[in-house]
């Protein structure tokens, strides 16, 4: 019953996160939903941005402390290891269901063009970035991103083993391609408010911050072969591979 229950749990989890993923490519791009970056009841933009800067920040504080090792080692003491990813998803999803319902706009234009082929582009752009997102997730392993596969083994009683670390695809040319992709769907808008502003500029520090803290946990775990591959892959930016050193190459082959 123990492990049914685990498996549900963690099923439960990965669809909230997925229909609210949804949804916020509609919050993003303000289209399909009730409620969107730039809509809702104006107030002054003092209060707006008090508002919007504490739901970014709760979201960001979150993903960081629960995505370190010492949160994750005192953590699943409290609750079975088996649903420690499921249960940073569905905190996560929560708190971004959050953001979405509480988002105060602040309508003022930045920019807003309106040729239409010129409207087309940014959308099309805006598309491209949650097809990298999420085409990306696959590129690792999608269902242990979000813990279904954490539930899906437990269930089966088999041991958990983490995914093997992977360069290919978008990762062979920047070595955070989620994250690359949230930028571009972030700013890829032909009307840009004060409000989407807000959200993109805080949105893309915090994910700057963040890859360095992800980044030092990889070289945590991987050690030499992940040293080598950020030496030789563009953080963001896709970037052809450079060419290690003929004794680097080496030395990386004998570690594998």
């Amino acid at each position: 019953m123990g492990r049914t229950l685990l498996l549900l749990y963690s099923t439960a989890c990965y669809v909230g996160f997925f229909a609210t993923f949804v949804y916020a490519i509609g919050f993003v791009g303000c289209v399909g939903v009730p409620k969107c970056v730039d809509t809702g009841v104006a107030v002054s933009t003092s209060h707006a941005i008090f508002v919007d800067m504490l739901l970014l920040g709760a979201f960001a504080v979150q993903h960081s402390i629960m995505a370190r090792r010492w949160f994750k080692r005192w953590w699943t003491r409290i609750i079975p290891q088996a649903a420690e990813r499921s249960t940073y998803v569905i905190i996560a999803t929560l708190l971004l269901a959050l953001l979405m319902w509480q988002w105060q706009p602040i309508p003022a234009d930045v920019w807003n063009i309106q040729g239409a082929d010129a409207r087309i582009a940014f959308d099309a752009l805006f598309a491209l970035g949650w097809v990298v997102i999420l085409s990306g997730t696959f590129m690792i392993d999608h269902f242990d991103l979000f813990g279904l596969r954490q539930g899906w083994l437990a269930f089966r009683r088999r041991e958990y083993t983490h995914p093997p670390f992977t360069t290919a695809g978008f990762y062979r040319y920047t070595r955070n391609p989620l994250m690359l992709g949230f930028i571009i769907a972030f700013w890829a808008t032909p009307t840009m408010t004060v409000g989407h502003l807000l959200f993109a500029a805080a949105s893309t520090a915090y994910i700057l911050v963040g890859v360095m803290l992800e980044e030092h946990d990889h070289a945590y775990w991987l050690g030499a072969r992940y040293l080598a591959y950020k030496r030789r892959t563009s953080m963001i930016i896709p970037m052809p591979p450079r060419a290690a050193p003929e004794g680097q190459v080496a030395a990386e082959d004998a570690t594998e």
